[in-house]
């Protein structure tokens, strides 16, 4: 049975969620049967070091978005499974899911990914702008 490090994330989502820190991102891995903070950081580049081909994660990202009369916060839940993770495993993520989500609550869009093209910056800006309704800016961005 999965365990989950609820205090540990929670603090971890908290500070991605607020607008003041510098911290844009969190990951959780797995350990065993547990799930845990397995990283946080400042660089969106960083979060693919977390993100190999072997490892199952979940990350919780917050993206700047909108133009240049409105700036907002987005975030976004990356449920990872690596290609060389089993078919059981794999399958196991789905229902261990229930529990990640049960501290990470709040979020624009859910990717499901297993490549880091699937993943890059531009993607999930990409995908949080056809979920995000009208653009009515100028298309310039400063």
């Amino acid at each position: 049975m999965t365990t989950i490090d609820k205090s540990e994330l929670l603090e971890a989502y908290e500070d991605v969620r607020n607008d003041t820190s510098p911290t844009i991102w969190m990951v959780c891995t797995y350990e065993g049967n547990n799930i845990c903070l397995g990283g946080k950081g400042e660089d969106y580049d960083e979060l693919k070091n977390h993100l190999g081909e072997d490892d199952r994660a979940f990350a919780f990202v917050r993206i700047i978005m909108g133009d240049e009369l409105s700036k907002r916060a987005k975030f976004v839940l990356i449920t990872w499974s690596g290609t060389n993770v089993g078919g059981i495993k794999r399958a196991k993520m789905s229902t261990d899911k229930t529990l990640v989500k049960n501290v990470i609550k709040s979020f624009a869009v859910e990717i499901m990914a297993n490549d880091h093209e699937e993943v890059t910056l531009d993607v999930i800006k990409d995908t949080l702008a056809k979920v995000g309704g009208a653009n009515y800016g100028t298309g310039v961005r400063d």
